[in-house]
C-alpha cells in the first residue's frame, strides 16, 4: 500500500522557494497567462487511466502544497496521496463509485487535525525558532497569540472546523497550481468522511478527512472539458466600498 503524506510542519525554504523571494515583477506570469490556465482548468470528470503525471511535476505540486498559506502558520493539515490501486478501489465505494478516484493518475485526501491543542502550537512555534535560528521563548508573544485565538477562544467543535476551513485553503492552492502545470484536478466532496477515515486509519493519528482531490489527464471523451464556463456577472458578486 503506497499512502504517502506530507508532512504537517512548516520545512526550511527549499532552493526554488528562495528564488520565488528573489524574482523580479517580469519573471512572474502575465494576467493573461494566468487567466488562460484558470479558464482551461475545470473540474475533470473523466481522466485518461492511462496518462499519468510525471515525477518532477508531481514533485512541483508537492513544493506548492507546502507552501500553502494557513492561519497563524499553524498548518493544521496532512496531506495523503494515494497511488496504490488496491487502496483506491478500496475507497471507490466510499465515493459513491465516482470513476476520478480510481482513473485519475493521483488522489490527494486533505485530512484535517482533530481537536487542535497548545502541544500543536508548540510544535509550529518549535519548528519556527529551529528555522529562524531564534529560540522558542522569544515568540512567547506569538504563541500566546496563537494559543488565546485558536485554542482557547474556541471549543473542540469549533476548532475543528476551523481545521477544516484551513484545508480547503490548500485545495484553492492545489487547483491553480495544477492549472498552471497543465495538470487536470477536480475538487470533491461527494465522500464518505467516516468510511474514509476508517480505511486510512485517519482518526487514529488525530485527523479528519475534509476534501479530497483527484488529478491527472483528461479524456477525450469528457464533454464537460469543452462547455463554457457558468459565472454570475461581476456586478452580482463583487461589492466595492
Amino acid at each position: 500500500m503506497r499512502i504517502t503524506a506530507i508532512a504537517k510542519w512548516h520545512y526550511p525554504q527549499s532552493a526554488s522557494s528562495r528564488n520565488l523571494l528573489r524574482m523580479k515583477n517580469n519573471d512572474t506570469v502575465t494576467a493573461k497567462q494566468l487567466l488562460d490556465r484558470l479558464n482551461w482548468r475545470y473540474a475533470t470528470k473523466q481522466f485518461d487511466p492511462n496518462r499519468k503525471i510525471s515525477a518532477q511535476d508531481w514533485a512541483t505540486i508537492e513544493d506548492a502544497l507546502l507552501l500553502t498559506p494557513s492561519s497563524g502558520g499553524l498548518q493544521p493539515w496532512k496531506f495523503i496521496i494515494i497511488t496504490d490501486p488496491a487502496v483506491r478501489t478500496k475507497l471507490l465505494p466510499a465515493s459513491y463509485g465516482q470513476p476520478q478516484i480510481t482513473n485519475a493518475s493521483h488522489l490527494v485526501v486533505f485530512a484535517a487535525k482533530q481537536n487542535f491543542g497548545e502541544a500543536d502550537v508548540d510544535a509550529l512555534i518549535n519548528r519556527t525558532a529551529a528555522t529562524r535560528g531564534v529560540t522558542a521563548e522569544s515568540l512567547a508573544q506569538y504563541r500566546g497569540m496563537l494559543v488565546g485565538g485558536i485554542v482557547q477562544a474556541q471549543d473542540e467543535k469549533a476548532r475543528d472546523a476551523w481545521a477544516r476551513n484551513q484545508a480547503y485553503i490548500a485545495l484553492g492552492n492545489l487547483l491553480t497550481s495544477a492549472a498552471l502545470l497543465g495538470i487536470d484536478a477536480c475538487p470533491m466532496e461527494g465522500f464518505d468522511r467516516a468510511q474514509y477515515d476508517k480505511i486510512l486509519g485517519l482518526r487514529d493519528e488525530g485527523y479528519g478527512s475534509a476534501v479530497i482531490a483527484t488529478l491527472g489527464y483528461r479524456a477525450a471523451t469528457d464533454k464537460y472539458a469543452e462547455a463554457a464556463k457558468v459565472r454570475f456577472p461581476k456586478e452580482q458578486i463583487f461589492t466595492r466600498i
